[in-house]
């Protein structure tokens, strides 16, 4: 068995904290704007995050521990989530980051940031339509939901883009 080095360990310690960070959210703020006059549940951005963390924690610890961390990360948004979203969220966050997984592996010999811009999109528009249906029976916030999401996956490739192209200085 192979175990992630400290990065990847680290990566996978921080993708499954975003879940009860979104649930925690959800619960004590309800819905926060998210720009363009659109709101969304405050969990938002924490899932938005965990899209992108996925994605990372993939390069840095393999699949393997991926699925193990989406188990876990089911488990705790299931068992940390207020009762009444629990259901909504764990449903949510399988589905979504399953999905997600199975558009970046095929697109990952692509290049990284297409596999992570084309497995989100997949992942949050997942997520927001299933958490959403199952939360609050309605889809008020999907505008919310998808701009909240777009904006960490844009923020993380940006980040990405700029070191990426400070590595290639360097080297």
């Amino acid at each position: 068995m192979n175990v992630p080095a400290p990065a990847g360990i680290a990566t996978l310690i921080a993708y499954i904290a975003t879940i009860p960070a979104a649930n925690l959210a959800v619960t004590y703020f309800g819905a926060v704007p998210v720009g363009f006059s659109y709101a969304a549940p405050a969990g938002v951005y924490m899932v938005g995050l965990a899209l992108v963390l996925r994605d990372l924690a993939r390069e840095a610890a393999g699949r393997g521990a991926v699925l193990a961390a989406i188990a876990i990360g089911t488990l705790l948004s299931y068992s940390l989530a207020d009762p009444a979203l629990a259901l909504a969220s764990a449903a949510a966050f399988v589905v979504a980051e399953t999905m997600d997984f199975a558009v970046y592996e095929p697109l990952r010999q692509r290049g990284l940031l297409i596999a992570m811009l084309a497995s989100n999109a997949v992942g949050l528009l997942s997520d927001s339509l299933l958490f959403l249906k199952l939360a609050f029976d309605s889809f008020e916030y999907l505008p919310g939901q998808i701009l909240g999401k777009a904006w960490m996956t844009l923020a993380a490739v940006a980040v990405l883009t700029v070191l990426r192209r400070r590595k290639l200085a360097v080297a």
